[in-house]
């Protein structure tokens, strides 16, 4: 055995070399999982529905400003096109384009279920399968984080509409996971607690409510968006190559009980 040989070969964390579009980059979650994959050496595609949005994610990462609405899926096809002969080819997907409408279930009206569905779900799907499609056509092993929650596996009050749809996210993880693994696709989600970004900001600044929510989390705190950016990050690298069809719960234990 040569020297080389006995040495234990490290796992690759990195993604040098990789092509990775993350929708909804411009705050919050979709900005700090950007950034992480960009300092692990991906270049980073974002998107925002704002044009002006999408600019400055252009200018913080070096690439073309890509203002889409993944709900309209009429031109995702198109913009998927686009996108892949601008870039030379995507090799990573993380579907983090999200929207809430936190009400109680006896509130909720059809616009805000379908607002919540359009994007989080039915976005989410065109958007993927237009993607993996020409990965398919072209051999390209790529890889899929679709960004779910714990409310999507635990019911968690006046999450109806968004819950329903992230335990969507879950399953539909699954079901591409298995019907892609013979391409060389992987597919996998994230569920995280409560984080602290602009999406959360109406619950967590309800002391009442945010003193409940913070004691069912064991570790004691609530989430950080880096703290659900190494999670992606892992996924999306050759570290991660078995897994496929898992969620990854980052969550402090929420779910634990």
């Amino acid at each position: 055995m040569s020297k080389e040989d006995a040495v234990p070969k490290a796992p690759n964390f990195r993604l040098d070399g990789k092509k990775a579009l993350v929708t909804g980059a411009g705050r919050g979650l979709g900005k700090a999982i950007a950034d992480g994959l960009a300092g692990c050496g991906a270049t980073v595609y974002g998107t925002s529905r704002d044009a002006e949005t999408a600019k400055q994610i252009s200018e913080r990462y070096g690439t073309a400003p890509l203002a889409v609405d993944v709900t309209d899926t009429r031109n995702v096809e198109g913009f998927v096109e686009s996108l892949q002969q601008a870039s030379g080819g995507i090799d990573l997907l993380v579907n983090n384009a999200g929207v809430n409408v936190p009400k109680p279930a006896l509130e909720l009206t059809e616009e805000d279920w379908d607002t919540v569905f359009d994007t989080n779900l039915k976005g989410t799907f065109f958007l993927t399968t237009a993607l993996a499609r020409r990965w398919v056509d072209a051999g390209t092993h790529g890889a899929i984080v679709n960004i779910a929650s714990q409310a999507g596996i635990v019911g968690i009050e006046e999450r109806a509409a968004y819950g329903t749809s992230k335990a969507g996210i879950i399953h539909l993880t699954k079901i591409l996971a298995l019907e892609w693994a013979a391409a060389g696709i992987r597919v996998n989600a994230v569920a995280p607690t409560f984080v602290r970004t602009e999406l959360t900001a109406s619950t967590l600044s309800r002391p009442d409510w945010a003193s409940e929510l913070l004691s069912r989390i064991p570790a004691g705190r609530f989430g950080e968006p880096e703290d659900i950016a190494g999670g992606v990050a892992f996924l999306l690298s050759d570290a991660a190559s078995l897994i496929t069809g898992h969620t990854l719960t980052v969550d402090g234990g929420y779910t634990i009980r």
